[in-house]
C-alpha cells in the first residue's frame, strides 16, 4: 500500500472508530494524529521489540541506543546487519543493559535471518497470521512481538494485542472496568465497539490516553 493510500485509510480508520465509539472518540480528538507509518526497516524492528520486552518505554529507548552506539559512535549510521550482530562479543551486548536471555533472542534472530529461516524482506507479502508463525521461529519472539511488528513496521490497521499490558490498563480506566481485564475481555471491549477492522488504531490511541493520566 502506498503511504497516501495508507493515510486515507487511517482517516476513514479514524471516523469509522469515532462513530462506533463514543470512548475512542474523545481520545482520538485529544490525541489527534496517528503517528504510526509503514516502513521497511524490518530488522531492526525486531531488535528493538526484543529489547523493550517487559521494560518502561523509557528504558527500552536507552538500551536500545547504547546498542546502537556499541557498532558506531555515529547515530546516524544505518543500524548493524545481523553477521555485525552475531560477531559481537555477548559481554559488550549485556553492558549495554540487555539480560543474558536477550542477547541470546538477538543473535537468534539474526542467525536465523541470515541462513533464511525467516525469511524477513517478504514479510510485507505474508497475511498478519503468516508473519506471526514466521516470527514465532525465534527465540524470545512471541505474539507479543510479532503483534509489535505488524502495528509499528507493516502498519497493518488490524491487530489487536490483547496480551499487552499497556493496552489492557488503558482499556480498564478508559472503560471504566472494576478490574483488570484478560485477553478475552479485551477482546469482548473490541468487539462490542466495532473496532474491527481498526484495531491497530483503536489500540494505538488508548495507549497514548496513559500519557495524559
Amino acid at each position: 500500500m502506498k503511504l497516501n493510500e495508507f493515510e486515507e485509510s487511517v482517516a476513514v480508520g479514524r471516523k469509522y472508530l469515532s462513530d462506533n465509539d463514543a470512548v475512542l472518540k474523545r481520545i482520538i480528538e485529544n490525541i489527534g494524529e496517528f503517528k504510526i507509518k509503514p516502513h521497511k526497516n524490518y530488522f531492526e524492528t525486531l531488535v528493538e521489540s526484543i529489547v523493550s520486552q517487559q521494560l518502561s518505554l523509557k528504558a527500552a529507548e536507552t538500551i536500545f541506543n547504547r546498542f546502537k552506539v556499541l557498532f558506531s559512535s555515529d547515530m546516524n549510521k544505518r543500524f548493524p546487519e545481523p553477521a555485525e550482530i552475531i560477531i559481537m562479543n555477548d559481554i559488550k551486548i549485556r553492558e549495554c543493559g540487555f539480560s543474558n536471555a536477550k542477547v541470546k533472542y538477538v543473535k537468534d534472530l539474526s542467525a536465523k535471518v541470515l541462513d533464511d529461516t525467516v525469511q524477513i524482506h517478504k514479510m510485507h507479502k505474508l497475511s498478519d497470521e503468516e508473519i506471526i508463525n514466521e516470527l514465532v521461529k525465534v527465540k524470545g519472539i512471541g505474539v507479543w512481538t510479532a503483534h509489535m511488528f505488524l502495528m509499528f513496521c507493516l502498519a497493518r490497521l488490524n491487530v489487536l494485542p490483547v496480551g499487552d499490558l499497556g493496552l489492557k490498563r488503558a482499556v480498564m480506566i478508559n472503560y471504566k472496568l472494576r478490574k483488570f481485564p484478560d485477553e478475552k475481555k479485551v477482546e469482548q471491549i473490541s468487539k462490542k465497539n466495532n473496532w474491527s477492522p481498526y484495531n491497530t488504531i483503536a489500540s494505538w490511541y488508548l495507549w497514548q490516553s496513559l500519557k495524559s493520566l
